[in-house]
């Protein structure tokens, strides 16, 4: 018995139906379900039969052979996540993923745009939906997956507030609304209805089908797009607006936990790391080597 593709047409197996229940049961995001669907599916093809009676040293050489494959840490850990759940919940197996072990993923920097940056890049699109997406991810704060699900009602002219409806981990939060960003927003609103691109109480962001919202990748297309008209030779992504939004609040001096609030983290920790990259806040720092009185003169 296999597991099938998310995308197979073929009719469901009785396993991925019972996998797809447990996941239901737990209230799984779709993305997720798919994504752990896939992840038993691969691990099928590369057993060449049902994963159901896999056994520990079958996990162990699965992941070694991922690991040589050059999987990155990121989606080896889902993975492991995945296979764990399988085996432990939908299969009663749990014993026999004790050999798999998560790695350690490496802590990098986010990429940071300075406020010029981000001006020519908000400018650059020649479309007034990414314009305006764009805008919201970085006058907000938001993530992109939460820019493209903003309904119309989710704009609070009056509080000045958007409020961002089940973002990551399942959780309400309101964000910042800018006049300028309002004013934007109203000019798209505007052009979309005019054009019959949006519909009534819809997406803020409609797809080229108006009762789907733009897609993430659309999104992501459009900014690295924008970010080459800009001349903007950083590795440049909707999240790096929402790293832009965190680390020009810092600088401007705005306490680091309501800047957690607004974006959302559960822990400060998160947030904090946006202190690594503030250079207002680095150029603040002397260097103890100020102190000393050293004789700079090239030597005879």
């Amino acid at each position: 018995m296999t597991i099938q593709s998310s995308s197979s047409k073929e009719p469901i197996s009785p396993l991925r139906q019972r996998l797809i229940d447990d996941m239901t049961l737990r209230k799984f995001a779709p993305g997720t379900q798919r994504i752990y669907i896939r992840a038993v599916k691969l691990f099928a093809d590369y057993l060449k039969h049902s994963p159901h009676h896999a056994t520990a040293e079958d996990l162990r050489r699965y992941q070694l052979h991922l690991v040589e494959s050059g999987m990155t840490a990121p989606t080896l850990n889902v993975t492991v996540t995945a296979l764990r759940f399988f085996f432990g919940v939908t299969l009663g197996r749990g014993e026999v993923t004790e050999t798999m072990s998560l790695v350690r993923e490496p802590r990098k920097l986010p990429v940071v745009l300075s406020v010029g940056e981000v001006a020519r890049l908000l400018q650059a699109p020649s479309k007034l939906k990414y314009k305006a997406a764009l805008s919201v991810a970085y006058g907000a704060g938001l993530r992109v997956s939460e820019v493209v699900h903003l309904r119309v009602s989710d704009i609070d002219s009056e509080r000045m507030l958007i409020r961002v409806e089940q973002g990551k981990g399942a959780k309400d939060r309101y964000a910042v609304l800018a006049p300028q960003l309002l004013e934007l927003l109203r000019t798209w609103w505007r052009s979309a209805h005019a054009k019959g691109q949006m519909l009534p109480g819809g997406w803020l962001f409609p797809g080229q089908d108006p009762v789907k919202p733009l897609s993430t990748r659309q999104l992501n297309r459009a900014c690295h797009a924008a970010a080459r008209a800009a001349g903007i030779d950083k590795r440049v992504a909707p999240h790096c607006l929402r790293h832009s939004f965190a680390t020009h609040l810092l600088e401007q001096g705005v306490d680091i936990r309501v800047i957690q609030v607004l974006l959302g983290h559960n822990q400060l920790d998160t947030t904090a790391r946006y202190s690594q990259v503030a250079n207002r806040t680095l150029h603040r720092v002397k260097s103890p080597l100020e102190r000393l009185k050293l004789d700079i003169a090239p030597p005879a």
